[in-house]
Protein backbone atom coordinates (compact mmCIF):
# COMPACT_ATOMS: atom_id res chain seq x y z
CA UNK A 1 0.00 0.00 0.00
CA UNK A 2 0.93 3.37 -0.41
CA UNK A 3 0.06 5.96 2.19
CA UNK A 4 -0.40 9.09 3.18
CA UNK A 5 0.23 9.59 6.90
CA UNK A 6 -2.74 12.02 8.50
CA UNK A 7 -1.73 12.31 12.07
CA UNK A 8 -0.02 10.68 14.90
CA UNK A 9 -2.46 8.69 18.00
CA UNK A 10 -1.67 7.48 21.22
CA UNK A 11 0.57 4.08 20.91
CA UNK A 12 3.47 5.41 18.73
CA UNK A 13 1.79 4.84 15.48
CA UNK A 14 0.72 7.21 12.44
CA UNK A 15 -3.04 6.80 11.08
CA UNK A 16 -3.77 6.72 7.59
CA UNK A 17 -7.10 5.10 5.40
CA UNK A 18 -7.17 3.07 2.64
CA UNK A 19 -9.84 1.17 0.35
CA UNK A 20 -12.24 1.70 3.66
CA UNK A 21 -9.95 0.50 6.27
CA UNK A 22 -8.09 2.61 9.47
CA UNK A 23 -3.63 1.70 8.49
CA UNK A 24 -1.67 1.91 11.90
CA UNK A 25 1.94 2.31 11.42
CA UNK A 26 4.99 2.86 13.83
CA UNK A 27 7.72 5.30 12.73
CA UNK A 28 6.27 7.57 10.76
CA UNK A 29 5.36 11.69 10.53
CA UNK A 30 1.98 13.16 9.81
CA UNK A 31 2.28 13.93 5.90
CA UNK A 32 4.80 11.74 5.11
CA UNK A 33 4.08 9.41 1.93
CA UNK A 34 4.95 5.40 2.84
CA UNK A 35 5.27 2.26 1.29
CA UNK A 36 3.21 -0.24 3.59
CA UNK A 37 3.47 -3.86 3.98
CA UNK A 38 0.81 -5.20 5.96
CA UNK A 39 1.75 -7.25 8.93
CA UNK A 40 -2.05 -7.74 10.78
CA UNK A 41 -5.23 -7.57 8.62
CA UNK A 42 -8.64 -7.25 10.31
CA UNK A 43 -11.99 -6.54 8.62
CA UNK A 44 -11.59 -2.71 9.87
CA UNK A 45 -8.39 -1.76 10.10
CA UNK A 46 -4.52 -2.66 9.33
CA UNK A 47 -1.38 -2.71 11.03
CA UNK A 48 1.27 -2.14 8.57
CA UNK A 49 5.61 -2.08 8.43
CA UNK A 50 6.97 0.60 6.50
CA UNK A 51 8.91 -0.86 3.69
CA UNK A 52 10.20 2.46 2.14
CA UNK A 53 9.70 6.02 2.93
CA UNK A 54 8.29 7.61 -0.84
CA UNK A 55 8.61 11.43 0.77
CA UNK A 56 9.98 11.98 4.11
CA UNK A 57 8.33 15.24 6.36
CA UNK A 58 10.85 18.06 6.29
CA UNK A 59 11.12 17.35 10.24
CA UNK A 60 12.67 14.11 10.08
CA UNK A 61 15.67 13.19 11.82
CA UNK A 62 18.13 10.38 11.96
CA UNK A 63 17.49 8.31 15.02
CA UNK A 64 20.53 8.11 17.47
CA UNK A 65 20.42 5.04 18.49
CA UNK A 66 21.69 1.91 16.29
CA UNK A 67 18.70 -0.34 17.59
CA UNK A 68 15.92 2.26 16.83
CA UNK A 69 13.05 0.71 14.86
CA UNK A 70 13.78 -3.37 16.09
CA UNK A 71 14.07 -2.67 20.16
CA UNK A 72 10.94 -2.20 21.51
CA UNK A 73 12.16 0.56 24.21
CA UNK A 74 11.13 3.95 21.63
CA UNK A 75 8.80 5.48 19.00
CA UNK A 76 10.29 8.97 18.38
CA UNK A 77 13.82 9.34 17.90
CA UNK A 78 12.98 10.11 14.16
CA UNK A 79 11.87 12.85 15.48
CA UNK A 80 13.19 16.24 16.65
CA UNK A 81 12.88 16.56 20.72
CA UNK A 82 10.41 20.02 20.26
CA UNK A 83 8.14 18.50 17.51
CA UNK A 84 7.99 15.30 20.14
CA UNK A 85 6.09 17.64 22.78
CA UNK A 86 3.95 19.13 20.19
CA UNK A 87 2.52 16.09 18.98
CA UNK A 88 2.32 14.64 22.40
CA UNK A 89 -0.02 17.84 23.41
CA UNK A 90 -1.95 17.76 20.32
CA UNK A 91 -2.43 13.70 21.10
CA UNK A 92 -3.43 14.32 24.93
CA UNK A 93 -5.64 17.32 23.80
CA UNK A 94 -7.31 14.82 20.98
CA UNK A 95 -7.60 11.46 23.29
CA UNK A 96 -9.73 13.89 26.25
CA UNK A 97 -12.00 14.63 23.31
CA UNK A 98 -12.32 11.60 21.70
CA UNK A 99 -12.87 9.15 24.51
CA UNK A 100 -13.80 11.91 27.22
CA UNK A 101 -15.89 13.75 24.83
CA UNK A 102 -13.92 16.60 26.90
CA UNK A 103 -13.48 19.76 24.70
CA UNK A 104 -10.26 21.20 26.51
CA UNK A 105 -9.27 24.37 24.34
CA UNK A 106 -7.34 25.86 26.90
CA UNK A 107 -3.34 25.61 27.33
CA UNK A 108 -1.74 22.10 28.02
CA UNK A 109 1.28 23.73 30.08
CA UNK A 110 4.08 20.98 29.19
CA UNK A 111 7.05 20.66 31.03
CA UNK A 112 10.26 19.09 28.72
CA UNK A 113 13.08 17.17 29.57
CA UNK A 114 16.37 16.80 28.77
CA UNK A 115 15.73 14.26 26.08
CA UNK A 116 18.32 11.81 26.14
CA UNK A 117 19.66 9.80 29.51
CA UNK A 118 16.67 10.82 31.70
CA UNK A 119 15.83 7.47 32.90
CA UNK A 120 17.10 6.61 36.43
CA UNK A 121 15.49 2.86 36.02
CA UNK A 122 15.86 0.19 33.66
CA UNK A 123 14.91 -3.38 33.19
CA UNK A 124 16.66 -5.50 31.05
CA UNK A 125 15.59 -9.01 29.57
CA UNK A 126 18.32 -11.63 29.45
CA UNK A 127 17.76 -14.89 26.92
CA UNK A 128 20.13 -16.74 24.61
CA UNK A 129 21.71 -15.11 22.15
CA UNK A 130 19.62 -15.96 18.55
CA UNK A 131 22.37 -17.48 15.67
CA UNK A 132 21.46 -16.72 12.14
CA UNK A 133 23.58 -17.49 9.29
CA UNK A 134 26.75 -17.64 10.66
CA UNK A 135 29.64 -20.05 12.86
CA UNK A 136 27.63 -21.28 16.04
CA UNK A 137 30.30 -21.73 18.08
CA UNK A 138 31.19 -18.15 18.05
CA UNK A 139 27.70 -17.79 20.09
CA UNK A 140 28.22 -20.77 22.10
CA UNK A 141 29.95 -21.38 25.38
CA UNK A 142 32.66 -23.67 26.44
CA UNK A 143 29.80 -26.14 27.29
CA UNK A 144 28.15 -25.89 23.97
CA UNK A 145 25.17 -24.09 25.68
CA UNK A 146 23.98 -20.74 23.96
CA UNK A 147 25.22 -17.75 24.89
CA UNK A 148 23.45 -15.09 26.86
CA UNK A 149 22.48 -11.59 25.64
CA UNK A 150 20.93 -8.66 27.41
CA UNK A 151 18.56 -5.74 26.62
CA UNK A 152 14.96 -5.67 25.87
CA UNK A 153 12.24 -6.80 23.41
CA UNK A 154 11.94 -6.44 20.51
CA UNK A 155 8.80 -4.01 19.33
CA UNK A 156 5.70 -6.36 19.77
CA UNK A 157 7.66 -9.02 20.38
CA UNK A 158 9.05 -11.35 23.34
CA UNK A 159 12.10 -11.93 21.44
CA UNK A 160 15.31 -10.47 23.24
CA UNK A 161 16.44 -7.30 21.30
CA UNK A 162 20.23 -7.47 22.16
CA UNK A 163 21.48 -4.03 22.90
CA UNK A 164 25.34 -2.37 23.21
CA UNK A 165 23.81 0.94 23.71
CA UNK A 166 20.75 2.79 24.75
CA UNK A 167 20.66 6.69 24.60
CA UNK A 168 17.67 7.35 26.95
CA UNK A 169 18.83 5.69 30.18
CA UNK A 170 21.68 7.68 32.75
CA UNK A 171 24.83 7.34 32.69
CA UNK A 172 25.71 5.05 35.14
CA UNK A 173 22.63 2.48 33.58
CA UNK A 174 24.68 2.31 30.49
CA UNK A 175 27.92 1.72 32.19
CA UNK A 176 25.94 -1.28 33.74
CA UNK A 177 24.43 -1.98 30.80
CA UNK A 178 27.86 -2.67 29.39
CA UNK A 179 29.58 -4.27 32.06
CA UNK A 180 26.76 -6.89 32.30
CA UNK A 181 26.79 -7.34 28.59
CA UNK A 182 30.42 -8.37 28.96
CA UNK A 183 30.00 -10.43 32.34
CA UNK A 184 27.51 -12.40 30.42
CA UNK A 185 29.49 -13.10 27.07
CA UNK A 186 32.15 -13.83 29.19
CA UNK A 187 29.81 -16.86 30.88
CA UNK A 188 30.06 -14.78 34.19
CA UNK A 189 26.82 -14.83 35.76
CA UNK A 190 24.39 -17.45 36.17
CA UNK A 191 22.64 -19.17 33.35
CA UNK A 192 19.22 -19.56 35.08
CA UNK A 193 18.97 -15.45 35.19
CA UNK A 194 16.21 -14.08 32.70
CA UNK A 195 16.04 -10.31 33.81
CA UNK A 196 17.66 -7.32 35.52
CA UNK A 197 16.09 -4.24 37.11
CA UNK A 198 18.30 -1.33 38.68
CA UNK A 199 17.69 1.86 39.65
CA UNK A 200 20.09 4.49 40.57
CA UNK A 201 19.82 7.24 42.94
CA UNK A 202 19.59 11.02 41.74
CA UNK A 203 23.24 11.57 42.15
CA UNK A 204 23.55 8.63 39.41
CA UNK A 205 26.22 7.14 41.65
CA UNK A 206 24.67 4.32 43.35
CA UNK A 207 22.98 1.32 42.06
CA UNK A 208 20.01 -0.97 43.55
CA UNK A 209 20.03 -4.09 42.01
CA UNK A 210 17.01 -6.94 41.69
CA UNK A 211 18.43 -9.98 39.79
CA UNK A 212 14.99 -12.33 38.70
CA UNK A 213 15.93 -15.91 38.07
CA UNK A 214 14.20 -19.13 36.46
CA UNK A 215 14.99 -21.60 39.05
CA UNK A 216 16.69 -19.83 42.16
CA UNK A 217 21.02 -20.28 41.67
CA UNK A 218 23.24 -22.55 43.54
CA UNK A 219 26.11 -21.05 45.32
CA UNK A 220 23.74 -17.57 45.54
CA UNK A 221 26.32 -15.83 47.58
CA UNK A 222 29.35 -16.56 45.43
CA UNK A 223 27.10 -15.17 42.50
CA UNK A 224 26.82 -12.02 44.43
CA UNK A 225 30.15 -10.85 44.68
CA UNK A 226 30.41 -11.60 40.98
CA UNK A 227 27.55 -8.94 40.47
CA UNK A 228 29.44 -6.38 42.87
CA UNK A 229 32.48 -7.00 41.23
CA UNK A 230 31.43 -6.33 38.03
CA UNK A 231 29.07 -3.63 39.11
CA UNK A 232 30.93 -2.12 42.14
CA UNK A 233 28.32 0.89 42.44
CA UNK A 234 25.90 -1.91 43.80
CA UNK A 235 24.36 -1.19 46.87
CA UNK A 236 21.82 -3.37 47.22
CA UNK A 237 21.06 -6.52 45.07
CA UNK A 238 18.10 -9.03 45.55
CA UNK A 239 18.22 -12.29 43.75
CA UNK A 240 14.40 -13.42 43.22
CA UNK A 241 13.51 -16.64 42.14
CA UNK A 242 9.30 -15.69 41.63
CA UNK A 243 8.48 -19.52 40.50
CA UNK A 244 9.29 -20.54 44.15
CA UNK A 245 8.30 -17.21 45.45
CA UNK A 246 12.31 -17.06 46.96
CA UNK A 247 14.65 -14.04 47.92
CA UNK A 248 18.25 -13.89 48.67
CA UNK A 249 18.93 -9.93 49.57
CA UNK A 250 22.87 -8.55 50.30
CA UNK A 251 22.51 -5.23 51.32
CA UNK A 252 20.00 -2.73 53.06
CA UNK A 253 16.90 -3.29 50.77
CA UNK A 254 17.20 0.32 49.54
CA UNK A 255 18.57 2.96 47.92
CA UNK A 256 18.43 7.15 49.25
CA UNK A 257 16.78 9.36 46.30
CA UNK A 258 17.25 12.85 47.20
CA UNK A 259 14.23 15.07 45.43
CA UNK A 260 13.33 18.77 46.53
CA UNK A 261 15.56 18.84 49.69
CA UNK A 262 13.99 15.29 51.14
CA UNK A 263 15.71 12.21 50.93
CA UNK A 264 13.15 9.07 50.02
CA UNK A 265 14.06 5.83 50.72
CA UNK A 266 13.25 3.51 47.79
CA UNK A 267 13.34 -0.40 47.80
CA UNK A 268 13.82 -2.91 45.37
CA UNK A 269 9.92 -3.49 44.74
CA UNK A 270 9.03 0.20 45.16
CA UNK A 271 7.58 2.28 42.50
CA UNK A 272 9.48 6.28 42.00
CA UNK A 273 9.35 8.12 38.90
CA UNK A 274 11.57 7.05 36.55
CA UNK A 275 12.81 10.37 34.78
CA UNK A 276 15.75 12.14 37.06
CA UNK A 277 15.37 15.19 35.70
CA UNK A 278 11.85 15.94 36.50
CA UNK A 279 10.92 14.28 39.80
CA UNK A 280 11.45 17.58 41.55
CA UNK A 281 9.10 19.39 39.08
CA UNK A 282 6.69 17.05 39.03
CA UNK A 283 6.07 16.84 42.76
CA UNK A 284 6.51 20.56 42.69
CA UNK A 285 3.49 20.98 40.45
CA UNK A 286 1.17 18.60 42.36
CA UNK A 287 2.12 19.69 45.68
CA UNK A 288 3.35 23.27 45.55
CA UNK A 289 0.61 24.70 44.30
CA UNK A 290 -2.22 23.64 46.73
CA UNK A 291 -3.44 25.81 49.22
CA UNK A 292 -2.93 24.87 52.44
CA UNK A 293 -5.80 23.39 54.90
CA UNK A 294 -6.65 21.03 57.23
CA UNK A 295 -6.62 17.23 55.30
CA UNK A 296 -5.30 15.69 52.26
CA UNK A 297 -5.41 12.81 51.11
CA UNK A 298 -2.70 11.28 49.00
CA UNK A 299 -3.87 7.56 47.18
CA UNK A 300 -1.82 5.35 45.56
CA UNK A 301 0.97 7.39 47.77
CA UNK A 302 4.06 4.74 46.48
CA UNK A 303 7.35 5.94 48.76
CA UNK A 304 5.76 9.18 49.72
CA UNK A 305 6.70 11.79 46.57
CA UNK A 306 3.78 13.71 47.45
CA UNK A 307 3.05 12.89 50.90
CA UNK A 308 5.88 14.29 52.79
CA UNK A 309 5.79 17.88 50.88
CA UNK A 310 1.67 17.62 50.78
CA UNK A 311 2.72 17.56 55.12
CA UNK A 312 3.85 20.84 55.06
CA UNK A 313 1.45 23.06 53.61
CA UNK A 314 -1.79 20.42 55.26
CA UNK A 315 -2.53 19.64 59.03
CA UNK A 316 -2.60 16.07 58.51
CA UNK A 317 -2.33 13.72 55.18
CA UNK A 318 -3.67 10.18 54.89
CA UNK A 319 -1.23 8.46 52.65
CA UNK A 320 -2.40 5.10 51.39
CA UNK A 321 -0.39 2.62 49.59
CA UNK A 322 -1.31 -1.08 48.47
CA UNK A 323 2.15 -2.32 47.76
CA UNK A 324 3.47 -3.74 50.90
CA UNK A 325 7.19 -2.76 49.86
CA UNK A 326 6.62 0.60 48.99
CA UNK A 327 4.51 1.32 52.10
CA UNK A 328 6.75 -0.20 54.00
CA UNK A 329 8.90 2.88 52.39
CA UNK A 330 6.55 5.31 52.78
CA UNK A 331 6.15 4.20 56.49
CA UNK A 332 10.10 5.10 57.03
CA UNK A 333 9.92 8.16 54.63
CA UNK A 334 7.12 9.54 56.67
CA UNK A 335 8.60 9.29 60.34
CA UNK A 336 9.15 12.39 61.76
CA UNK A 337 8.22 14.52 58.56
CA UNK A 338 5.19 16.11 59.91
CA UNK A 339 1.45 14.27 60.76
CA UNK A 340 1.49 11.70 57.89
CA UNK A 341 -0.66 8.67 58.82
CA UNK A 342 0.25 5.77 56.29
CA UNK A 343 -2.51 3.29 55.68
CA UNK A 344 -0.97 -0.04 53.74
CA UNK A 345 -4.53 -0.49 51.98
CA UNK A 346 -5.74 -1.22 49.05
CA UNK A 347 -7.55 2.15 47.74
CA UNK A 348 -11.13 1.01 47.38
CA UNK A 349 -11.50 -0.56 50.23
CA UNK A 350 -9.26 2.45 52.18
CA UNK A 351 -12.16 4.86 50.19
CA UNK A 352 -14.92 2.12 51.37
CA UNK A 353 -14.02 2.91 55.30
CA UNK A 354 -13.12 6.66 55.30
CA UNK A 355 -15.15 9.10 56.53
CA UNK A 356 -13.33 12.50 56.59
CA UNK A 357 -13.96 14.73 54.17
CA UNK A 358 -10.21 16.22 52.92
CA UNK A 359 -10.27 19.73 50.93
CA UNK A 360 -7.66 17.68 48.53
CA UNK A 361 -7.26 14.61 47.00
CA UNK A 362 -4.10 14.02 45.41
CA UNK A 363 -4.25 10.33 42.85
CA UNK A 364 -1.46 8.65 40.81
CA UNK A 365 -2.89 5.41 39.87
CA UNK A 366 -1.53 2.88 37.78
CA UNK A 367 -1.98 2.66 34.11
CA UNK A 368 -5.87 0.65 34.82
CA UNK A 369 -6.58 4.20 36.49
CA UNK A 370 -9.22 4.25 38.66
CA UNK A 371 -12.22 2.16 39.10
CA UNK A 372 -15.86 3.60 38.98
CA UNK A 373 -16.66 2.55 42.58
CA UNK A 374 -13.68 4.84 43.77
CA UNK A 375 -14.32 7.76 41.50
CA UNK A 376 -17.31 7.65 43.25
CA UNK A 377 -16.60 7.39 46.67
CA UNK A 378 -13.75 10.08 45.93
CA UNK A 379 -16.73 12.14 44.55
CA UNK A 380 -18.71 11.67 48.05
CA UNK A 381 -16.14 12.64 50.08
CA UNK A 382 -16.56 16.13 48.43
CA UNK A 383 -12.86 17.77 48.80
CA UNK A 384 -12.69 20.96 47.28
CA UNK A 385 -9.81 20.23 44.85
CA UNK A 386 -8.67 16.81 43.40
CA UNK A 387 -5.03 16.84 41.51
CA UNK A 388 -5.08 13.68 38.98
CA UNK A 389 -1.94 12.39 38.03
CA UNK A 390 -1.97 10.37 35.10
CA UNK A 391 0.69 7.99 32.71
CA UNK A 392 -2.25 6.60 30.71
CA UNK A 393 -4.45 9.50 28.95
CA UNK A 394 -7.21 6.98 27.59
CA UNK A 395 -7.57 5.62 31.37
CA UNK A 396 -7.45 9.75 32.45
CA UNK A 397 -10.29 10.18 29.66
CA UNK A 398 -12.33 7.67 31.30
CA UNK A 399 -12.13 8.49 34.51
CA UNK A 400 -12.61 12.95 34.21
CA UNK A 401 -15.78 11.62 32.44
CA UNK A 402 -16.79 10.10 36.15
CA UNK A 403 -15.55 13.01 38.20
CA UNK A 404 -16.82 15.61 35.57
CA UNK A 405 -20.28 13.18 36.28
CA UNK A 406 -19.58 13.83 40.25
CA UNK A 407 -19.45 17.35 40.02
CA UNK A 408 -16.21 18.26 39.26
CA UNK A 409 -14.04 20.38 36.52
CA UNK A 410 -11.07 20.34 35.23
CA UNK A 411 -9.36 23.77 35.52
CA UNK A 412 -5.48 22.91 34.42
CA UNK A 413 -3.83 20.45 32.35
CA UNK A 414 -0.22 19.94 32.41
CA UNK A 415 1.79 17.26 30.34
CA UNK A 416 5.27 15.94 31.97
CA UNK A 417 7.12 14.64 29.15
CA UNK A 418 8.79 11.74 31.81
CA UNK A 419 9.54 9.30 28.87
CA UNK A 420 10.93 11.39 25.96
CA UNK A 421 11.34 9.65 22.50
CA UNK A 422 8.47 7.32 23.15
CA UNK A 423 4.82 7.89 23.04
CA UNK A 424 4.38 7.80 26.93
CA UNK A 425 3.83 10.54 28.81
CA UNK A 426 2.19 11.86 31.92
CA UNK A 427 -0.45 14.11 32.81
CA UNK A 428 -1.30 16.04 35.63
CA UNK A 429 -5.19 17.73 35.87
CA UNK A 430 -6.64 19.83 38.17
CA UNK A 431 -10.32 19.57 39.21
CA UNK A 432 -12.51 21.60 41.21
CA UNK A 433 -15.72 20.93 42.78
CA UNK A 434 -18.66 22.76 40.88
CA UNK A 435 -20.40 25.37 42.71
Amino acid sequence: MDITIEKLIYGGEGLAHHDGSAVFVPFVLPAERVAVEAVEQKKKFVRGRVERILQAAPERVAARCPHFGACGGCDYQHIPYEAQLKFKADILRETLRRIGKIEWAAEITTHGSPPWAYRNRAQWKVRPLEVVGHDVSSETGADGSAKLGVGYFRANSTALCAVEDCSIISPLLLKTLLSLRAALAAGALPRGLREIEAFVDAADAKLLLTATFAGFPSRAAEHAETFRRVVPEIVSLLFHDPSHDRMELYGPGFVEYAAGGISYRVGHFSFFQVNRFLVEELASEVVERAEVGRLAIDLFAGVGLFSIPLAKRFAQVLAVESNPAAARDLEMNTRGKGSIEVRSAEVEQFLKRNKERPELVVLDPPRAGMTPESVERVGRLRPERITYVSCEPPTLARDLVLFRNAGYDCTEVHLFDLFPQTFHMETVVRLRRRG
